[in-house]
Parts: C-alpha cells; sequence; structure tokens
C-alpha cells in the first residue's frame, strides 16, 4: 500500500499543479506543503491547524474531501502510534490555563479605571449643575 503523502504528491504531480500554484491559493506556507508530501507531520502545526492544512490543499487540488481525510487520519496514526495528536489538545488547554491566569493583574486595573471613569462622571456632573445653575463654573 502506497502512503498517504506519496498518493497526495502524485495526485498533484498528475494534475500538473505546482506546489507554488497551492501555496498562493491556499496562503499556506510552501514549508508546510512539503512536510505534507514528505509525510513529516511532526513539522506541521498541531490540532485543527494541520487539518485546515489538509483540507486546504485537497481543496486545491479538487480531491474529494473525506476519503482522503479519512486517509490522512489513518496515516497520522500509523505516523504516530502513541497517540501524540491527543498530546495536542493537552498542550493547547495547558496554554490556555497558562495565559488565562495572566490576567489576574488586568482585573485590577480593570477596576481602577472604573473608578476613574466615576470621578470623571461625577465632576463632568457637578460642573454642568454648576454652569446651568449659575451660568459660569466657578
Amino acid at each position: 500500500m502506497e502512503r498517504f503523502c506519496d498518493e497526495l504528491r502524485g495526485e498533484r504531480e498528475r494534475r500538473k499543479v505546482s506546489i507554488e500554484a497551492i501555496c498562493e491559493e491556499t496562503k499556506v506556507s510552501s514549508r508546510h506543503l512539503h512536510a505534507l508530501e514528505a509525510g513529516e507531520y511532526g513539522q506541521l502545526p498541531g490540532g485543527v491547524f494541520r487539518k485546515g492544512i489538509v483540507r486546504s490543499y485537497l481543496g486545491a487540488l479538487g480531491l474529494e474531501e473525506t476519503p482522503w481525510m479519512e486517509r490522512f487520519e489513518a496515516s497520522l496514526q500509523e505516523s504516530d502510534p502513541t497517540g501524540a495528536t491527543d498530546s495536542d489538545w493537552v498542550e493547547f488547554a495547558e496554554n490556555v490555563r497558562r495565559n488565562r491566569g495572566r490576567t489576574e493583574p488586568v482585573r485590577g486595573m480593570r477596576w481602577m479605571g472604573v473608578g476613574m471613569m466615576l470621578v470623571s462622571l461625577v465632576a463632568l456632573g457637578w460642573g454642568v449643575w454648576k454652569f446651568a445653575l449659575h451660568g459660569r463654573l466657578f
């Protein structure tokens, strides 16, 4: 059985489409497309980005998405039977958790901003009331 990446490259060559043409149409880096055709899936971004690159590639060639994506998933599992694709989600969740932890100082700043806005509104209200009542501010 031929490898997925070899079949993919073969389809591209059979249709006489260059990597550069696919890059231009899909806006995917040629580095990623070369890695896809070489079966070096570790060089591709993880998770949904990897699948998006494959889908864009298939669309540029006019290939039916469902069977090719199934073959890609099988090829991905063969290339990494340890299930590292699951670690993509774990890594993503860890990054989100880490980045959310950084927002704590921003909350304090948010309340300071709300307080400053209230003080400004009170000062503005006082100025309008004073001007309307006496025709001058001081």
